[in-house]
């Protein structure tokens, strides 16, 4: 009898979008990362409903003014120099602490990838002038370079943000040029040139999507540093009205009073470092996800 062919069972052939989510759950510190932000987005969605108190409310009563009180069964946290809860204003303050480091990271993003594709792609004096310029801005301490231009305009949000947005500009402005100039003269996009293709068909369909990659992941990382960034800026004063609900204003209060209540500083200073830990896991799992090194 002849002998019964060999049956090879093939398998599947994941795509790396598969290969990629499957390693961004496979990593413990990715779901941790995920469950702090989303605490932290439900927190500031719902703070209205979740906060044990209205924003506008004050525990002022005919007894006594009770300020900086101390936890207690009614205020987990206590209460601030002005007898309202503090556990209340921090989880309205993750509203504005939120929105402020994101769209501050937007406004960096929106800047530094066309500055950082452009002197990747053309190189020579254009890209000598953009680099030049961001080694002129990193060679500042960060902080410095966000202190002048809140000074130099009219404090408040805005300012802020366009602070911390422009000394995230550099980050991301270098991160696209070393990959833009590590994608240039591959084949794929020789063979676009070659077609005939301009320039803003190469960056955007040839070049563009490499670059998702590593603009989510440092997009993802920055977050957390812009929200300290942001905080410490109001700690300082540069806001404008620092009795707005937010987590460095309510620090910034804190500086007078916190031997009375420590839960006056702890509750928003605890609240910027797990929201800063949240979205740096959540970067870490997303860098290993999508740029894994010696992984298989």
């Amino acid at each position: 009898m002849a002998p019964k062919p060999s049956t090879v069972t093939s398998q599947p052939v994941e795509s790396p979008a598969a290969r990629a989510r499957l390693r961004f759950w496979r990593n413990y510190a990715s779901w941790v990362g995920i469950g702090l932000v989303t605490v932290f987005l439900l927190v500031a969605v719902g703070a209205d409903v979740l906060s044990p108190y209205s924003l506008g409310y004050s525990a002022r009563s005919d007894a006594g003014l009770r300020i900086n009180e101390p936890v207690s069964r009614e205020h987990w946290l206590g209460t601030d120099a002005n007898a309202k809860d503090l556990l209340t204003r921090v989880m309205h303050g993750s509203r504005l602490s939120l929105l402020a480091g994101v769209v501050s990271i937007l406004l960096a993003v929106a800047v530094g990838v066309p500055v950082g594709a452009a002197a990747g792609y053309f190189g020579g004096w254009v890209d000598a002038l953009l680099m030049r310029t961001v080694d002129v801005a990193l060679a500042f301490p960060s902080v410095l370079i966000a202190l002048l231009v809140a000074v130099a305009f009219h404090p408040g949000w805005g300012t802020v943000i366009i602070a911390v947005g422009l000394i995230n500009v550099p980050i991301f402005a270098r991160q696209v040029r070393a990959t833009v100039m590590s994608v240039v003269n591959q084949e794929y996009v020789l063979a676009s040139k070659a077609l005939g293709a301009g320039t803003w068909h190469i960056l955007t369909h040839a070049i563009g999507p490499a670059l998702l990659s590593p603009v989510a992941v440092l997009a993802s990382l920055s977050i957390g540093t812009a929200i300290l960034e942001v905080a410490g800026l109001a700690f300082l004063g540069l806001v404008g009205d620092s009795t707005v609900p937010e987590w460095g204003c309510i620090l910034g209060e804190a500086r007078q009073y916190w031997r009375q209540n420590i839960w006056y500083a702890f509750g928003p200073g605890s609240a910027i470092s797990l929201a800063v830990l949240g979205f740096n896991l959540l970067g870490d799992g997303l860098r290993d996800a999508l740029e894994p090194r010696g992984q298989t």
